[in-house]
């Protein structure tokens, strides 16, 4: 038995004092009307209605039921329109979860420049270093920045691209010589996030791939250790551009080896959320805020992004996910 839906028929029988308008009025048939009734007494133990041919009344224990059951139902209305309402309004919380990559870099500028659009937005933020630590679940909004993105039943656009550099401090080469050649970093410390190629490292010139193998004298979960290592002229790094612009820019660290091509250098900045029906207002115009504003601020980054990633669920391996198709809506 649905005690629930019971519990609904026996307020609207009632109500209306009669089995056949009520159950016009549920749109059920008179039979569904008498069993349900029938069921919910015997679950009860006790006699709810008085019925004869002429009229149908309730017995004292069912006034006592009808009062609970308004209370519930009332209460139940009250929840249903509390959530509806909340589905189409803008504002409200999210939660999101984010990589420390993309924490640290562009996540806090895309929050304040949603929060002024929609002032009544409050967020809750998850900083985590690896996905698999990561409960999908619960977070409506997940963003990461990788080379390639485990299996996942959630939906996965992508926002951008950035691409790993070899930096290194100015007190370090105050020290050593300078590489010139790939082939030099093997006399070098090696400083390594956990995400990046532990084994070897691939360069290409107009000749030919230069293969070398590392041998680190660090590695670190965060990213974020391995550039104050680097910057504390510890060694050399391999980090994504996003992390170290800034060091870039200001002369406190220099690239490496820029004449090579890095092999496995690119890293994709994907938004990841749930695609299931019904999403709430709220998520769909924060997804729809983020996308745009990347668009505004690459168009050529999106249309060669768009070249390669197409309409339909994601549902393979995600390491196809730039040459396959993913949701893309």
């Amino acid at each position: 038995m649905n005690q629930l839906t019971s519990i609904r028929i026996f307020s609207q029988v009632a109500e209306s004092l009669n089995f056949g308008e009520a159950a016009k009025l549920l749109g059920i048939s008179n039979s569904g009307v008498t069993r349900s009734i029938a069921a919910l007494e015997q679950h009860l133990k006790i006699r709810l209605i008085n019925r004869t041919t002429r009229q149908v009344t309730l017995t004292a224990a069912g006034e006592l039921y009808l009062q609970g059951c308004v209370k519930v139902l009332e209460q139940l209305d009250s929840m249903d329109e509390t959530v509806a309402l909340s589905s189409t309004q803008p504002g409200g919380p999210l939660k999101i979860a984010a990589s420390s990559a993309y924490a640290n870099t562009d996540l806090t500028e895309v929050m304040a420049a949603y929060h002024s659009q929609e002032p009544c937005t409050n967020f809750e933020l998850t900083v985590f270093e690896n996905m698999r630590d990561v409960a999908m679940t619960a977070f409506d909004v997940c963003f990461t920045t990788e080379r390639r993105l485990r299996d996942s039943s959630l939906v996965c656009r992508p926002l951008g691209q950035t691409n790993d550099v070899i930096v290194v401090a100015p007190a370090y080469l105050n020290r050593h010589p300078t590489p010139r050649v790939p082939g030099d970093l093997i006399h070098h410390d090696a400083l390594l996030a956990s995400d990046a190629p532990s084994r070897y490292w691939e360069f290409r010139d107009a000749d030919r791939t230069h293969r070398v193998v590392v041998k680190p004298m660090m590695n670190a979960q965060s990213p974020f250790i391995i550039k104050r290592a680097v910057l504390a002229g510890m060694g050399i790094g391999r980090l994504s551009r996003s992390i170290v612009q800034d060091e870039l820019a200001a002369g406190t660290l220099e690239p490496l080896l820029s004449e090579f091509t890095l092999d496995g250098d690119e890293r994709t900045v994907w938004i990841l959320y749930s695609g299931q029906p019904h999403m709430a207002i709220a998520i769909r115009r924060f997804v729809d805020f983020v996308v745009a504003r990347y668009r505004q601020k690459s168009p050529q980054r999106d249309a060669n992004l768009r070249a390669s990633v197409g309409r339909g669920q994601h549902v393979f391996n995600n390491s196809e996910l730039l040459s396959e198709s993913i949701c893309n809506r």
